[in-house]
């Protein structure tokens, strides 16, 4: 990274940091419940062309949306769904991955590898929850899901396919 590139990220700062102030300027969502209005709650991929509360029809403080590299479900995700179903009303949960995700159709191996292509260091031993098969690892994290204990009985999981090229969302694992 040159001398150009590290101005470049502080621009970005100070051009985001510029933006939130003329948000807070117009800020309306201070009398919001931190309760899911809606009881809903969504893990999906940090994925830029997924816009969670748009395409569900929702609006803020309907739901909590879990964000991760491929929507996993992994510990924290299970603590943040006990959290947000003892405290905060979520009685249903949509894990929701995506199609032409960089963590799909790849092994952890192949994950590995190319980081090391690009010089990446200490990895070897992270486990990135690659999806050789996408299908099979959405099954795989509603039944860890299903079966967390911590859970209330009662809430409902899902899992579900968005397609980027379309919008479209897809029920994969029906409740």
């Amino acid at each position: 990274m040159g001398p150009d590139a590290t101005y470049d990220v502080y621009f970005m700062f100070d051009e985001l940091l510029s933006a939130n102030s003329t948000y807070a300027d117009g800020f309306a969502l201070a009398g919001i419940a931190p309760v899911a209005a809606r009881g809903f709650a969504l893990v999906t991929c940090m994925d830029s062309r997924i816009e969670p509360l748009t395409m569900l029809g929702l609006h803020p403080g309907d739901a909590k949306i879990l964000r991760n590299a491929g929507a996993r479900v992994t510990p924290d995700v299970l603590r943040s769904l006990v959290l947000a179903t003892r405290f905060l009303d979520v009685r249903e949960i949509a894990v929701m991955q995506h199609t032409n995700c960089a963590l799909a159709d790849v092994s952890d191996t192949v994950v590995r590898t190319r980081l090391a292509a690009q010089g990446t260091e200490g990895v070897e031993r992270w486990e990135f929850l690659a999806m050789p098969d996408p299908d099979a690892a959405l099954a795989a994290d509603v039944d860890l899901l299903r079966r967390c204990g911590q859970l209330p009985d009662g809430v409902v999981v899902e899992g579900w396919r968005y397609d980027v090229g379309t919008g479209g969302i897809h029920r994969i694992v029906p409740s």
